[in-house]
């Protein structure tokens, strides 16, 4: 069955074309739910004793394997084998009689990975991702369960998911006509996204004050780059004011984000948002050909589109002290513990030497605009290969219930954090078979992402907390800049949008192109690149994305 299926899809794939669908077989009964923890968050749980009671446990175990991502990070541990997979195996077997096995995804290549898994029918049971176009692509193709049975089926045994994600995030991509329930959407406790940092050690060398607004900024990378000497002493020639990466939409986001019209409608966001680093809104290609001016200034790093996913060249540039700013995730320089840019720059550079975030980008309306993640994250979903659906959905549970999430979190006190008398918890960095491959270790529980202590108060003071090295003021500072003037992209579910469906990937690498290729022209030569690369963008599928979702749209909200 699983080679025949196999091949359907391999087929489907060349030809768009697929009516088959694969049975599912019927799952074994589900275990009792969980029971909400009364004990201390912060203590590791009783390895002997259950936290859930389940009534009729099957004689022989159901098994599930589980995606986990692989981030490859220097001095971590095998993903889908170490202390915190035994902590979820001991406690699914013990509380549902599932046996867990976990199966790693390289993180920066997790979308063509788990396209070829699922074209081969190897998919895990339980998938992670955070492209909904591939998994409405193999939902078309019969190659994705769909779960709205199920979770009207065993709604009073998920609980703990139900808690947690609610209707917004359970249902959150459920098509308004046939009802389908293709994948669920994490939560995302922490909503702040992208930071624009500057080296603070050079401000106070060039006796400047932050920047608030882009001349400001821009005076200030010709000033690290005329002042280089000062700054670098023999590495002056490495100077790099500015770096970003080949990933220009994501990494500039903010800047971007400054030159769009204030008063752009939610109805304009949705029809022009299918893509995620917002090319298609209007504004960004004068952003862009601000980037151009820089570039050709040398203000910015000169090999910037060089390099791809996962490469760490330019993390290493940073790390060494020759960067001056850069756009990013809104932590980012304070992460990695003892691998990280932060710990690096102390180490190479001396206890002065620290990125702080700033707010330079205004828009038209005076505001520090800037997206923020929305109330989901990462999609998880069951192909249609999975033969334990209602298991896999305990899995989904027992991965939200608080007391396990939470332990996943902050691992054991003493070894991975320690408890404040506040009742806060601050991170302890941690190199032994406990160490996290990710923060709060993210990848294992997937149903939230960010620190959630139990109350937002408790929350925030924990987060400033949880960087091992870093002065909390930094923490603060970019927690608050972050949110500054932040606003969240309406969703609107019209249900699926037929032209969007395989086109991904292929629009994904026009978008890099064109903003690598739009700052790295000569400027004479900008209007012409642009031009020509965004309209290539429209013709490639953009411009059908935006018509089908413009009629959606009016279909429904209208």
């Amino acid at each position: 069955m699983k080679r025949t299926f196999s091949l359907l899809l391999a087929c489907a794939m060349i030809a768009t074309l697929l009516a088959a669908c694969v049975p599912v077989s019927s799952p074994p009964s589900p275990s009792a739910p969980s029971t909400p923890s009364t004990s201390d968050p912060t203590k590791a749980p009783d390895k002997g004793t259950a936290t859930q009671t389940p009534t009729k446990p099957a004689e022989k175990p159901a098994k599930i394997s589980v995606e986990i991502f692989d981030r490859g990070n220097a001095g971590g541990s095998k993903p889908e084998d170490n202390y915190y997979t035994d902590f979820i195996k001991r406690g699914m077997l013990r509380d549902h009689n599932v046996e867990v096995t976990f199966v790693a995804v390289p993180r920066w290549t997790e979308v063509d990975v788990l396209n070829n898994l699922l074209a081969a029918g190897d998919a895990p049971d339980v998938c992670v991702t955070y492209s909904y176009p591939t998994i409405q692509t193999y939902a078309n193709m019969g190659g994705v369960l769909d779960m709205a049975p199920y979770l009207e089926e065993y709604k009073s045994q998920l609980t703990n998911m139900w808690d947690l994600l609610g209707d917004e995030n359970i249902y959150y991509n459920q098509d308004p006509t046939t009802g389908t329930v293709w994948a669920i959407e994490a939560l995302r406790y922490i909503n702040t996204r992208i930071n624009t940092f500057v080296r603070e050690d050079w401000l106070k060398k060039l006796n400047m004050s932050e920047p608030t607004n882009i001349e400001e900024f821009e005076t200030m990378l010709k000033a690290f780059k005329d002042n280089a000497s000062t700054l670098l002493g023999k590495d002056a020639g490495k100077m790099i004011p500015f770096s970003t990466s080949f990933d220009v939409g994501w990494r500039c986001n903010n800047l971007l984000m400054s030159f769009v019209p204030d008063n752009l409608s939610d109805k304009e966001f949705y029809v022009l948002g299918f893509d995620d680093r917002q090319l298609q809104l209007p504004g960004v290609k004068e952003a862009v050909r601000k980037l151009n001016q820089w570039y050709n200034e040398g203000l910015m790093w000169d090999d910037f589109a060089l390099y791809g996913e996962g490469d760490d060249t330019e993390d290493n540039l940073i790390r060494a002290g020759y960067v001056g700013s850069i756009i990013h995730n809104w932590d980012v320089p304070y992460s990695g513990a003892e691998q990280g840019i932060h710990s690096n720059l102390q180490k190479l550079v001396g206890p002065e030497a620290a990125f702080i975030a700033v707010n330079p980008f205004k828009n038209d309306a005076g505001k520090y605009k800037k997206v923020l993640y929305s109330t989901v994250d990462r999609k998880v979903f069951f192909p249609s290969t999975n033969k334990e659906p209602v298991a896999s959905l305990m899995y989904i549970d027992w991965i939200s219930t608080f007391e396990n999430r939470n332990f996943l979190q902050i691992g054991e006190e003493g070894v991975t954090h320690k408890v404040l008398e506040d009742g806060t918890v601050q991170t302890i960095s941690s190199r032994d078979d406990k160490i996290m491959n990710s923060t709060n270790n993210i990848d294992y529980t997937i149903t939230i992402n960010g620190l959630d202590m139990g109350s937002p108060e408790k929350s925030a003071k924990s987060l400033a907390l949880g960087y091992a090295g870093v002065d909390k003021r930094y923490i603060e500072s970019s927690f608050a800049a972050a949110l500054k003037d932040g606003f969240i992209i309406k969703n609107f579910n019209v249900g699926e949008i037929k032209s969007e469906e395989g086109m991904g990937q292929a629009l994904k690498v026009k978008r890099d192109n064109l903003y690598a290729q739009a700052i790295t022209c000569p400027v004479a030569q900008f209007d012409a690149v642009w031009d020509a690369g965004y309209q290539d963008y429209l013709d490639s599928g953009a411009q059908a994305i935006q018509d089908e979702r413009k009629a959606a749209y009016e279909k429904y909200y209208e």
